[in-house]
């Protein structure tokens, strides 16, 4: 009697240690440049995009070439992108990737809009405290103003019918010269993605 309940226990404790086992969760890296296709949703793969082609297209533009040229590297800032999608995406990772890629070009310098109330605040800390040497503080109306500003807007339309489920977005990106307020470069990429959920074996 005793060896069958010992026997039940020892089956129990690997029926919950096999359970347990399948379910334990597993993590592994995976290729960063790889398509991302869990869901419909905007994704690494659709900012990767959005970056790499609006960048492209700024850098081969005409306009670009012409104020560039001579080795002439223009300052400018760049304000965050407006996401005007049903969605809630970081626009900002687009503005960095965006941002990142046109600096590495070198063909540019920036201006960092997001940071320069840190900047004051600093400045005022160097320029007001008794604790630091004057001599080596920096000194107010120094910093350099942009020529250009870059920006640009995140939209999409989705469509729902039954199961099926389709979603466009539009990424539509502006240069404008401050001083003239014309507008040096334009562009717009699409993204569309699809999902059909299907019935098991079909």
């Amino acid at each position: 009697m005793k060896g069958n309940k010992m026997k039940k226990s020892v089956i129990a404790v690997l029926g919950v240690a096999a359970l347990l086992g399948g379910c334990a969760q597993q993590v592994s890296y995976g290729d960063a440049q790889e398509a991302e296709t869990t869901t419909i949703e905007f994704g690494s793969t659709d900012l990767q995009k959005i970056a790499e082609e609006m960048t492209d297209s700024m850098l081969s533009s005409g306009s670009v070439a012409y104020i560039t040229a001579n080795g002439n590297r223009p300052i400018i800032v760049v304000d965050s992108i407006k996401n005007k999608t049903s969605e809630h995406i970081d626009t900002e990772s687009i503005t960095d990737s965006v941002s990142t890629r046109l600096l590495n070009s070198g063909k540019f310098r920036f201006v960092d809009m997001t940071r320069v109330e840190a900047v004051r605040k600093q400045l005022n800390f160097q320029n007001n405290d008794e604790l630091v040497n004057q001599s080596t503080a920096i000194q107010f109306g120094k910093m350099v103003g942009a020529e250009y500003m870059m920006y640009g807007n995140l939209a999409s339309i989705v469509k729902q019918a039954g199961s099926d489920k389709d979603v466009y977005y539009k990424m539509t990106m502006r240069l404008m010269d401050l001083e003239t307020g014309l507008i040096e470069w334009a562009d717009e990429t699409e993204i569309r993605k699809q999902e059909a959920k299907k019935l098991l074996g079909w």
